[in-house]
């Protein structure tokens, strides 16, 4: 699968956090997001491991009872079940694969 650079097919996923999957195999899913200074993305898990890249920005990322403050260039992988959530410090963009595959992810039209 290739796609190319555009700016559609963000999805608001709650207030100040959006959410575009950008491509997908049958091992992983790769997704953008961007998020508000402000926003926090509540403690949650989920059965995929989690690995990540803030592209700009500044968050705080806690996964189980670990805090980290991560910055642009910063990186991190969650194992799969962990409980984890985040603070937006500041208007911010992470990219992360999921594996294996959410399927709550996959765009409407894809499947």
């Amino acid at each position: 699968m290739f796609k190319k650079n555009n700016q559609e097919g963000y999805i608001q996923v709650m207030e100040g956090i959006e959410r575009k999957t950008l491509v997908y195999g049958e091992n992983t899913l790769l997704a953008e997001f961007a998020l508000k200074k402000g926003s926090i993305l509540p403690r949650h898990h989920h059965s995929q491991e989690q690995t990540g890249y803030l592209v700009k920005g500044s968050l705080k990322l806690s996964v189980g009872n670990e805090m980290f403050e991560v910055k642009p260039g910063d990186s991190w992988c969650i194992p799969g079940d962990s409980e984890h959530w985040a603070e937006v410090l500041e208007d911010s963009v992470a990219v992360e694969v999921f594996s294996p595959v959410r399927g709550d992810y996959l765009p409407k039209d894809d499947g």
